[in-house]
């Protein structure tokens, strides 16, 4: 604990807040990994080659970001998203088989000394997903910066299949990740951040004491070469007792991503003890018996793939299951729709169930309903639930236990006004979809406070393939300016 219990140690000049694969990307490139264009590397994207040429041996990082990344199109609105994706995995969208064209040098000298603060151990949200569960993105493009998943799996002789992983797979990839490219010491896991605020340099300047004495100084727009950033917050034991920390950075990268607060629908009864917000409930509740063939059935709402989890971890468990969603089967913005048949067979299959629209009793998916273009009224002490249909009609169901897996958003509490200065609608809820930080797209630096950085889904990055882009961007600001400030 000696790193934050001395008042009189110098502020660290990077704390990153979150340590899923954004924040593990943001160590390594703050680390002193740098990357060149490979020598004899040809990119199938002939322009970008040419520019690349112009400066062969000058570090990607310090290269200009807004002219490589000029004509790129992708999946990514980011344009520094597609460049480092690109780079990386050459003609992946088109199952092309290109080698990367980076290499990748350990250069101690521009490393920027960093500590990266997260709840749970390295891997952030991962830690809480089913590890058997598969993932949506091929496993390839879950793979970070000079480490291929690919690698990681033929050292570990893992199966793979339809080019897919487990969660539990990507997990342990994460966590092997950070100790062999030797990341360790800047973890810091059990740490949670209850505040980020903005202080003047000066109250420890003029008054030669720690700056946790005084009354913190917040400035929404951050005159940054005349302040730091003050992180309060406590660290978790693996006894369960805490103890408080502050520490001081000149500069905060948010990596938080946006699994932190599941969404509520916001209806009468809610918050009633058989309703849930989290797929772990409902492994839970399966692996302690608490539901069972005979129960009840389970109610689960949504019609993402978090839900769909649900129904296909339910099914293979015989237990009975009402499914209801908002939207039309054959709805054009379904994820289900977006899905290729033979890379995802198991989300497809849900997608079949849904369209039955069977009763409990006999058809090919006995124990399961489906409720389209239902909405919940309300839940009841008696564990009944009452729906709307689109015609209006109400519906009343008897459940043993509800799921309610619309998504979730994230939880900026830590940050003044939950975050929503920094956010494109200043007015709004952050939401990584709708209303993401407002940040600049080459460097990743919030427009409203200099110094404080956001990547990945803060930032309207979903994808890993896409969040490395983000944490590229930033680490480039600040060796930049570490450059022109050393």
């Amino acid at each position: 604990m000696s790193v934050f219990s001395t008042s009189k140690s110098a502020p660290i000049p990077v704390a990153i807040i979150g340590n899923g694969p954004s924040g593990i990307c943001m160590s390594f490139l703050l680390s002193g990994y740098t990357p060149y264009m490979k020598e004899g590397a040809l990119h199938p994207n002939v322009l970008l080659q040419a520019k690349l040429e112009e400066s062969p041996h000058v570090p990607i990082t310090e290269q200009d970001f807004e002219y490589l990344s000029e004509g790129l199109e992708g999946r990514s609105n980011s344009p520094v998203a597609l460049l480092f994706d690109t780079l990386l995995r050459p003609n992946t969208d088109f199952l092309g088989d290109v080698d990367s064209a980076l290499t990748w040098r350990l250069e101690n000298q521009r490393a920027i000394p960093h500590l990266v603060l997260g709840r749970d151990p390295p891997g952030g949200a991962w830690n809480a997903i089913e590890g058997s569960m598969f993932t949506l993105s091929r496993g390839e493009w879950m793979g970070l910066p000079d480490f291929p998943f690919k690698d990681w799996t033929r050292m570990k002789r893992r199966n793979v299949r339809n080019d897919r992983s487990t969660a539990g797979d990507i997990l342990n990839y994460y966590q092997y990740y950070v100790r062999q490219k030797n990341l360790e010491a800047n973890f810091l896991s059990g740490t949670v951040v209850t505040s980020v605020v903005s202080v003047d340099k000066g109250v420890r300047n003029s008054f030669g004491k720690d700056i946790l004495q005084q009354e913190p100084k917040f400035t929404e727009h951050n005159a940054h070469e005349g302040s730091l950033f003050q992180v309060n917050g406590f660290i978790k034991d693996s006894y369960g007792s805490s103890e408080k920390f502050s520490l001081y950075a000149e500069n905060v990268v948010l990596a938080t991503g946006t699994n932190d607060s599941p969404s509520w629908l916001g209806v009468q009864g809610e918050d009633l003890p058989f309703v849930f917000h989290q797929i772990s409930a409902l492994e839970e509740a399966i692996n302690m018996h608490h539901i069972q063939p005979h129960s009840d059935p389970v109610l689960i709402i949504g019609a993402g793939l978090t839900a769909a989890d649900a129904v296909l971890l339910a099914h293979h468990y015989n237990i009975p299951v009402i499914h209801a969603f908002r939207r039309r089967v054959n709805d054009p913005a379904l994820i289900f729709n977006q899905l290729p048949q033979v890379m995802y067979p198991e989300y497809h299959k849900v997608h079949q169930m849904m369209k039955q629209q069977s009763v409990f009793e006999g058809g090919p998916y006995e124990g399961y309903i489906s409720l389209p273009e239902h909405h919940i009224v309300s839940f009841h002490c008696d564990k009944k639930c009452t729906f709307r249909d689109k015609q209006g009609q109400r519906k009343v169901f008897g459940i043993s236990m509800a799921f309610i897996l619309i998504g979730s958003k994230p939880n900026l509490s830590f940050l003044p006004k939950n975050g929503t200065y920094l956010a494109m609608e200043p007015e709004q809820p952050v939401n990584s979809k709708r209303n993401p930080l407002d940040i600049d797209p080459f460097t990743y630096e919030c427009m409203q406070e200099k110094g404080l950085y956001a990547v990945g889904p803060l930032a309207g990055d979903y994808f890993v393939r896409f969040v490395q882009g983000g944490a590229l961007a930033a680490a480039s600001s600040l060796l930049k300016s570490q450059k022109r400030h050393p």
